[in-house]
């Protein structure tokens, strides 16, 4: 499929030369931290250097102090405390964490992670009724709450109190809870607005060591928790965040917790990971525990002490997680051959796709993988408790959310955000809905935004690539959204030997230009360029610049994300 290539804007030339002087690096390297906001000496000192002692007093955020107390009441009186999360990587990692840290202080506690398939996601009835039944007086929830507004009514007519700590949108109203810890409520002064779930558990965990005297390392011990959901939960790794990403992957390749040790034991990857290794190697056998079984065995994995049954849990996310690739891999076969055989599906602007046996743990990620597929707004649906369940995926720059909102007279309900959401429906409006879900977005969307992009950073010249340059490059991350590996592209290439074909659809390339060594390059997915590649024959490629490790020998590789023949 062709990509747009769409450079970044530039940026005043003055500031670049200044900021290239002052901390003697290539212009190029330069004018991507200028790109990126920073400008000068101190800002470059911050972002180069992360600092723990940079993070926010956590008692900046609204309610911090309501929920300290509370907490402290709960402790004193021996109340039995419930610890409430999401069945995804950033609510169990929440769980795990608040859980460890508050299980020190009492032994009247104990976690809850609502089933995905019986409860749903957020605050559940059954999970009230059952903190109700067992003697709980105070329910601490994670990644999840800040729109239950029914259900922590129905939990305060009880007697439960709740504290929620949560990191997404709150609506028109908040609910009435005890405490409500949310950066992004209006009336929140915290500086930082974009910490996952996690990230907020780690702030009540720091404000409570922080009130208490306890050591930095009570609540610093969970730095690879709050790195993992940072990466998993893809919010923004700038700010706080990067801080806690950085430290959290320091921890996580020198001394992770046990249970994320035996992870990466079974996954087949023990060091050098950083966050993409995170999304794609830890993450999704995390995530697999909630979409086949229940997330509740993530939670007893991160758990785990030294000399535990660690490895022996690792083992069953892992197979779960081998499980959810086997209906991953089946469900996008079918799909895809449900929208090849289809003269109308294969046509449109959308793909909204049904089975009914589909399971439905796995639908968000098969949206995902025909969105990359045909690039185009997708849904997912299959039969679940009576209704019809749906995963959406959008493209960048479409507004999925908003399209929705124009089905809505035929859902009964939907929830998300431009990029992702989920809906029900019954089974008898699924035609029209498919109809009326093209029309809308045919009728908003651009031929443009169908279009994939790549977004780049910098043009460069080969000659440019040296150690110094990548060791100014790495020290850049972590990467993630809003902070991604710089994207670079250069012209007027050539092959230095033929190009080869590997794996299933890949292409292996040594290049040069007249004045550099030759590089080697992987482009995944682009075989297809195999014979349109010559010898003598110019071409420009896209990518970002990697550090392969290979039996200990380490040396430069581009990761070729796009090819043009000149």
């Amino acid at each position: 499929m062709e990509k747009r290539w769409v450079q970044s804007s530039g940026c005043n030339d003055e500031t670049i030369k200044k900021l290239a002087e002052k901390l003697n690096i290539d212009r190029s390297l330069a004018q991507i931290l200028v790109q990126r906001n920073v400008c000068d000496f101190d800002q470059a000192k911050y972002f180069f250097r992360p600092e723990l002692e940079h993070l926010h007093n956590p008692f900046l955020m609204k309610d911090m102090d309501v929920t300290v107390e509370r907490i402290e009441e709960a402790l004193s009186a021996q109340e039995k405390i419930l610890i409430y999360g999401d069945y995804d990587v950033d609510g169990t990692t929440s769980v795990a964490l608040a859980y460890s840290f508050f299980s020190r202080l009492t032994e009247n506690i104990e976690y809850y992670i609502p089933d995905r398939y019986l409860e749903g996601y957020g605050i559940s009835t059954t999970g009230i009724d059952y903190a109700k039944e067992n003697g709980f007086s105070l329910i601490i929830a994670l990644d999840c709450g800040i729109k239950s507004i029914d259900k922590i009514d129905y939990a305060n007519s009880l007697g439960i109190d709740f504290i929620i700590c949560d990191h997404h949108l709150p609506g028109d109203e908040i609910p009435k809870a005890i405490a409500v810890l949310d950066p992004k409520r209006l009336d929140c002064e915290y500086p930082f607005k974009e910490l996952a779930g996690c990230g907020i558990g780690f702030k009540l965990a720091q404000a409570y060591a922080q009130k208490h005297n306890l050591p930095k390392e009570t609540y610093l011990q969970y730095l690879d928790l709050v790195m993992v959901s940072i990466a998993a939960d893809i919010v923004p790794v700038v700010g706080e965040n990067r801080i806690l990403a950085y430290y959290g992957l320091k921890k996580l390749n020198t001394n992770p917790c046990e249970g994320l040790r035996a992870l990466m034991e079974v996954s087949g990857k023990t060091e050098n990971y950083t966050i993409t290794d995170v999304v794609f190697t830890l993450g999704p056998r995390i995530n697999a525990a909630g979409r086949i079984d229940h997330a509740k065995h993530a939670v007893a994995m991160l758990l785990c002490q030294v000399d535990s049954n660690s490895l022996e849990q690792s083992e069953l996310i892992n197979l779960k997680n081998t499980e959810r690739k086997t209906y991953d891999q089946d469900i996008t076969r079918e799909a895809l051959a449900l929208i090849g055989e289809s003269e109308v599906l294969i046509n449109r602007k959308t793909t909204v796709v049904f089975n009914e046996n589909w399971h439905k743990g796995v639908i968000g990620i098969v949206a995902s993988r025909l969105t990359e597929k045909y690039y185009r707004p997708t849904i997912v649906l299959t039969k679940s408790n009576g209704h019809v369940a749906g995963s959406c995926r959008s493209v960048i720059g479409f507004d999925l959310y908003e399209a929705l909102s124009g089905c809505a007279d035929l859902l009964d309900q939907y929830g998300g955000h431009k990029f992702a959401a989920g809906l029900t429906m019954q089974e008898y409006n699924v035609n029209a809905f498919a109809d009326k879900f093209e029309e809308i977005v045919s009728s908003t969307i651009t031929e443009e935004l169908l279009t994939p992009m790549i977004k780049i950073d910098a043009e460069i010249e080969l000659a440019q690539i040296d150690g110094k340059f990548y060791r100014v490059l790495a020290q850049m991350g972590p990467f993630g959204p809003e902070n991604m590996a710089p994207m670079f592209v250069t012209h007027n290439v050539y092959l230095a030997q033929h190009a080869m074909a590997v794996g299933a659809n890949h292409l292996k390339i040594n290049i040069k230009q007249q004045n550099s060594p030759i590089f080697e390059g992987i482009a995944f997915g682009l075989a297809e360029f195999q014979n349109l590649l010559q010898p003598k024959v110019p071409f420009s490629v896209c990518y970002t610049i990697e550090e392969n490790v290979w039996r200990d020998k380490k040396r430069l590789q581009l990761n070729i994300k796009g090819i043009k023949v000149n």
